[in-house]
């Protein structure tokens, strides 16, 4: 099946983001059909941006949830908390999600503790429920609810698994880092530098991507080229943008940042 790029620009009035094959439409289909949407793919390729622009598309309200190791059920459910001398029941940022019918979404939901996922069961499968055990309530998620999370498989070890029983639950789309054209494209409109000067920043993420055996966890990521670019754009030197931009962010390790401005040499001279 040949698969056309719609390099149009973002409407004004949308968060900026570009297409870079069917995820818009599975992600529509998912929300008409009140099914579970997972996202796979390494940091900074674009899935957080794609959640807003979408949540955006369909004028739904969004929750959205960085989690955490510290990150527990009643951090989503809510809590009873002391106000004015007296305990009032506060809902979470899941349970306004389900009473309003909106958006949440769950970023990095592998590091959340593991009682997160026992939650968001009843609410990913025919049932679509929320059990709040504090007050006894179960609330049915309307036909506007939607449940969205993300994590990057490169970060996955024994103890951070999205288990298989967790896994089968949503609808999952692969994320991976534009093709150099459309990525030039979206610094490019993200940054405010012409193209022909991003060319070289994407050619250069293009390399260390593709670098190994080198002490790096995740090549250089399209939020990145996206911050040397604005720099680049405020007269900064490029070099100096390179350096603070990818080149620091990415290793600590002195001999990994010199091999990395070598690499730097070549691409620019």
């Amino acid at each position: 099946m040949t698969m056309t790029l719609d390099l149009s620009p973002t409407p004004p009035d949308l968060p900026f983001y570009q297409p870079t094959g069917m995820e818009c439409g599975l992600f529509e289909t998912a929300y008409e059909n009140g099914l579970p949407l997972l996202l796979k793919g390494p940091t900074g390729c674009g899935k957080t941006r794609f959640v807003e622009y979408m949540a955006a598309v369909l004028g739904k309200p969004i929750y959205t949830v960085a989690c955490h190791d510290d990150l527990s059920a009643a951090d989503l459910i809510g809590r009873y908390l002391l106000k004015g001398g007296e305990t009032e029941w506060v809902d979470g940022p899941l349970t306004r999600a389900v009473r309003e019918g909106a958006i949440c979404y769950l970023d990095e939901v592998v590091e959340a503790r593991k009682d997160v996922t026992v939650v968001l069961h009843p609410l990913t499968d025919s049932r679509r429920t929320l059990m709040i055990d504090r007050t006894g309530e179960e609330l049915a998620a309307p036909k506007g609810f939607m449940l969205v999370a993300s994590y990057n498989p490169g970060y996955q070890n024994v103890l951070k698994r999205l288990k298989p029983s967790t896994r089968q639950r949503f609808l999952s789309i692969s994320f991976d880092f534009p093709e150099p054209e459309v990525e030039i494209a979206v610094v490019s409109a993200e940054s405010g530098l012409e193209p022909g000067r991003v060319a070289p920043l994407v050619r250069l993420a293009g390399h260390i991507r593709a670098l190994s055996g080198m002490d790096l966890e995740e090549g250089v990521s399209t939020r990145l080229l996206t911050y040397a670019a604005r720099l680049m754009a405020s007269n900064m030197s490029v070099d100096q943008a390179i350096q603070v931009a990818i080149i620091e962010p990415l290793t600590d390790e002195p001999d990994v940042q010199q091999a990395l401005r070598d690499l730097v040499s070549t691409i620019y001279g």
